[in-house]
């Protein structure tokens, strides 16, 4: 189906029941057509199922014919923001340049195009961002149900005990939560690997000094099947649609 209309009612409302309300689809129908990335308000896809339209603003539904979702995997150095800059930060997206990207891509981002990262990496971290506006993807990583591998080869000072291991595997606590089951091993020296399946805000790092540890570089290698592999620091690349798929059908 493709639809049309501005809307003018006085207060903002969710997208589901505006369409639903206008005899479009069914609110549940209005979920799976976000999910698809298939509704878009004032050229931007809608990727958020709770979104409300404002007032004068413009929903268009596609057919499927139309601009297709964005999805791109970045190696993210340090001192970049994934996203929401202060002053005097660079966000990830604007990396996404044609002279970084490795491959093609059916479009070069600009300061208008709008990537959120699914999984921040925070500006001390490195390692592989998945930038998208891909609201099927996004819930797949990032949803509260999503129960795919985050993995990170993590450098730290501090003595490195077989009881700190066993404490950062299970048993810490995080802002009076426990936090989910984590897999951490030695690599070789003072270097370890953490494979979480939760992403809290600076959770490693803070794991890390919880049994005495400092985190001195942080590199995530894998999320799920996609892995960051020989991708070079600063350049990008398209999504495959088999990764897509892997993803989200792990």
């Amino acid at each position: 189906m493709a639809w049309e209309r501005r809307y003018d009612e006085a207060e903002p409302q969710r997208v589901n029941k505006w369409l639903g309300q206008s005899g479009v689809c069914s609110r549940r129908e209005a979920e799976s057509l976000i999910e698809k990335g298939l509704v878009f308000i004032d050229g931007e896809r809608v990727t958020d199922t709770g979104r409300k339209i404002l007032p004068g603003q413009t929903l268009v539904l596609t057919d499927g014919d139309g601009p297709a979702a964005l999805s791109v995997v970045l190696h993210k150095p340090m001192g970049i923001v994934s996203a929401q800059p202060e002053p005097g930060q660079v966000p990830a997206v604007r990396l996404l340049t044609k002279a970084a990207l490795i491959g093609e891509s059916p479009t070069i981002p600009d300061r208008d195009t709008r990537l959120a990262p699914l999984g921040r990496l925070d500006m001390d971290s490195r390692g592989l961002l998945i930038l998208s506006d891909d609201g099927v993807l996004a819930k797949a990583i990032i949803g509260p149900e999503s129960d795919l591998e985050k993995e990170y080869l993590v450098r730290v000072t501090g003595k490195i005990t077989p009881d700190k291991l066993k404490l950062l595997c299970h048993g810490l606590t995080m802002d009076g939560r426990q936090l989910k089951p984590a897999r951490v091993s030695v690599v070789e020296g003072q270097q370890l690997r953490f494979i979480l399946k939760e992403g809290r805000n600076r959770q490693i790092r803070r794991m890390s000094e919880l049994v005495g540890l400092h985190v001195m570089d942080l590199v995530r290698v894998r999320i799920g099947t996609l892995r960051l592999g020989d991708l070079e620091e600063g350049r990008w690349r398209v999504l495959g649609d088999h990764e897509r798929a892997m993803l989200i059908n792990p």
